[in-house]
């Protein structure tokens, strides 16, 4: 248990919260509340504004084309994070909220875990392992199904099927597996990167990136999203082989049990995860300590 616990601990992630109700320049004074340092106005296309805290890292406010009030809206983008840095980033939440931003359906949170020395092969479990579990990830995080059906969609079945195919052991045949031919030189916006696990960010950013979160301004949901990406990464990392075979087939009589046996294995037990457990059981159907229906007494 120790060993996975480290590992969650260890991995580096950012996260970006799409916000309306708020202007970047308030946003701003919201996110230095917190972390003091300066705010710089940058501009350009994404009217960008900075937060530069004391200990050099930039949060960056930018402006977002899915949001509907260009003007009265902003993504709020953290620099690379730690686990120490998780209360930072509650405050920062619990800050802009009472600054005035709102989440409604229209935004989104986006996790970016740092794959660091991860190798192919981790990375193939990650991906075999959210695929084995992908129904019940969403109906856990609730993700609305405008969003499934756009901008985060489904793990591709052919990109799995090249993956037990073809069975890449370098990132160059990673890459084919992904785009379906070697891409040199991906595009920011390449159409792949809109799905619930998104590997074009490993291609131009170096992370992993999970989009099934709905926007969101309570710090609770905020930290326990974040720590089931780096649960599941963490996972990853220390299984010595995973499968996509025998998908998980979501049923709403056992869900709620289903997500705390995955859990479990996710080894997100004990007190110091009970809030985490408690934010991604509370959206399912079902009662968590049993598969099936109690029986009367």
């Amino acid at each position: 248990m120790q060993k996975q616990i480290d590992t969650l601990k260890s991995l580096t992630y950012g996260t970006e919260l799409e916000l309306e109700g708020i202007t970047r320049k308030r946003a701003a004074e919201a996110v230095q509340s917190v972390t003091g340092g300066t705010i710089s106005y940058k501009g350009g296309c994404y009217d960008t504004w900075m937060v530069t805290a004391p200990d050099g890292r930039v949060w960056k406010m930018v402006s977002d084309a899915s949001l509907s009030d260009r003007n009265n809206s902003a993504e709020v983008v953290t620099p690379i994070l730690k686990w120490d840095d998780m209360d930072t980033l509650q405050e920062v939440v619990r800050a802009l909220r009472h600054a005035g931003a709102t989440a409604p359906s229209t935004t989104s949170q986006h996790i970016h875990v740092g794959t660091g020395e991860m190798t192919v092969k981790q990375i193939i479990n990650l991906v075999k392992l959210e695929y084995k579990q992908e129904e019940l990830l969403i109906k856990s995080l609730g993700t609305y199904d405008c969003r499934i059906g756009r901008y985060c969609k489904r793990t591709d079945q052919s990109f799995v099927d090249r993956l037990e195919r073809k069975a890449p052991k370098t990132m160059r045949e990673l890459n084919e597996a992904w785009y379906g031919t070697y891409n040199e030189s991906p595009t920011h916006y390449d159409h792949t990167r809109y799905h619930f696990l998104n590997l074009h960010a490993l291609f131009t950013k170096g992370t992993i990136e999970w989009r099934g979160q709905n926007g969101n301004l309570h710090a609770g949901e905020v930290k326990a999203r974040i720590i089931l990406a780096l649960a599941m990464t963490a996972k990853a990392i220390n299984a010595r082989c995973a499968s996509a075979k025998g998908r998980r087939t979501y049923s709403e009589t056992s869900a709620k049990y289903d997500m705390r046996i995955l859990l479990l294995h996710l080894e997100l037990n004990g007190e110091e995860f009970k809030n985490t457990r408690m934010h991604l059981l509370k959206y399912l159907p079902g009662d968590a300590a049993f598969k099936r229906a109690r029986r009367a007494a």
